[in-house]
């Protein structure tokens, strides 16, 4: 029969080794957990900071014709930003509210030319003699965007 008393303490040497060692291991991972978290923290900080940006939307239209309609909207929707020929925001917000006044958008006055908008657009392009046959369906395909260039074309 063997001894188990020089075991015994080897055994007990390993467990308080191997907790030892699991509770570096354990305060390891909480480090880096914790790191972790902290920088994604501090992006989602840092991008609620940072003003949206939303992206411009032409619908095919060149950054000649975009100023075109950029200066109309100028002239007559009340337009304040630059002639550059990217309609973004504040040049959908302008022809929004032309849509809104006689091209039956019901929208919100926000600048993002979903579907409603582009239905309005339709109506205009349609009814305005611009060349839009399509459907009024809130799709700028084909038909939309080469109509919304006559428009640009001829304003």
């Amino acid at each position: 029969m063997r001894s188990t008393t020089k075991t015994g303490p080897l055994v007990a040497l390993g467990l308080a080794l191997g907790i030892a060692v699991g509770g570096v291991a354990a305060a390891g991972a909480a480090t880096t957990a914790t790191a972790a978290t902290t920088t994604a923290t501090a992006a989602t900080a840092s991008a609620a900071a940072a003003p949206a940006v939303r992206a411009v939307q032409n619908f095919g239209l060149s950054s000649a014709q975009a100023r075109n309609v950029q200066n109309w909207l100028k002239q007559n929707w009340g337009y304040n930003g630059a002639v550059d020929g990217q309609l973004g925001t504040e040049s959908w917000k302008a022809f929004q509210r032309n849509l809104k006044e006689f091209w039956g958008y019901p929208g919100a006055i926000d600048g993002i030319p979903g579907t409603e908008t582009v239905k309005a657009l339709q109506r205009l392009l349609k009814d305005g003699g611009w060349g839009y046959t399509g459907a009024v369906d809130g799709i700028a395909g084909d038909g939309t965007r080469a109509a919304f260039r006559n428009f640009a074309d001829g304003i």
